[in-house]
């Protein structure tokens, strides 16, 4: 993945979605892969505004996700959301006085709420260490490998919120070289006055494996079938663990995990144009052998029949 240049001119564009994976290929230069939680037709926005070195964006998403995320390398990502929600990065909830951040080229897990707006900022990590070398500040951005938030005081992050919203939405004619100094000073203040939040309940680590283990056991065998007593006994640990493990991590039951998980597998095959098997073939693989309790459970998800989805990808 390559970051914003100097080689293209400063941007802006907006992408709306009505599938909640296609909205996560619309954000540029990243690498996503969303699965849909909430009930109900999916609706997805990005206001994206591109300077050099810098990425800039506020995200509108309608229906609860769980979205796998990878930013560009040599980069650091901040996700602030425009007013407090029930969010969680890996596992961790996300407080009214915190923000995300991860480090470029790697890994990350967000849960996020029905009707949920986030403000994003990328940004080239050699801009911010030369920015604080000019000012002499010191600035360790190894420390966020440590922890994906970071503890912010309220009145530094409505600053911060507000000048994004006047950026990304409001001023669409302000000087570039304005704009990119405003948030290098604005980055610079967060990562050299505040901390990251490292402190999680003892238990937190058991229970954050417990769930990986079934994860990494249901994304390199997509085509074996698993029951919750399936994942009992490959995580080793009872029902109430397994359940209280995945409620804390992810916010969902264990069971609700796997019928949506491959209910998105089922999306996805169903919206690649060039798919030419049957729905009801195409659901018999994820598990789904009764067609009308497959068709209800689908609708129910994604507002929409299976067939109106083939329908509206080959048109």
């Amino acid at each position: 993945m390559q970051p914003p240049s100097a080689q293209h001119a400063p941007a802006r564009s907006t992408s709306e979605a009505q599938d909640a994976d296609e909205h996560a290929h619309n954000l540029t230069n990243w690498q996503q892969e969303y699965d849909q939680l909430g009930d109900g037709r999916f609706y997805g926005r990005i206001d994206e505004v591109t300077l050099d070195g810098f990425q800039l964006f506020k995200e509108h998403t309608n229906r609860a996700l769980r979205q796998q995320c990878n930013v560009w390398k040599d980069s650091v990502w901040l996700g602030i959301p425009a007013q407090p929600a029930d969010c969680r990065i890996n596992g961790l909830s996300v407080d009214s006085n915190q923000l995300m951040c991860r480090p470029g080229d790697c890994d990350f897990e967000l849960m996020t709420p029905n009707a949920f707006d986030i403000f994003g900022i990328v940004v080239k990590a050699d801009i911010l260490l030369g920015a604080a070398e000019r000012e002499g500040r010191m600035l360790d951005l190894a420390s966020l490998e440590q922890s994906p938030r970071l503890a912010v005081a309220q009145q530094q992050l409505d600053q911060l919120r507000y000048l994004l919203e006047q950026m990304v939405i409001h001023n669409k004619s302000l000087n570039v070289q304005i704009q990119q100094d405003l948030v290098t000073n604005a980055l610079l203040d967060l990562f050299t006055e505040n901390r990251t939040h490292t402190d999680t309940a003892p238990s937190f680590n058991h229970r954050k494996q417990v769930v990986d283990k079934v994860k990494a056991h249901i994304a390199a065998n997509p085509d074996t079938l698993v029951t919750v007593t399936d994942l009992c006994e490959l995580a080793h640990v009872s029902r109430r663990t397994l359940q209280y493990s995945f409620e804390s991590i992810l916010g969902i039951s264990p069971l609700k995990f796997l019928r949506t998980a491959r209910l998105n597998q089922v999306r996805r095959a169903l919206s690649m144009p060039q798919q030419d098997g049957s729905i009801a073939v195409i659901a018999a693989s994820w598990g789904f052998w009764h067609p009308g309790q497959f068709a209800l459970d689908y609708k129910a998800l994604f507002g929409e029949k299976p067939s109106e989805t083939v329908k509206r990808v080959r048109q």
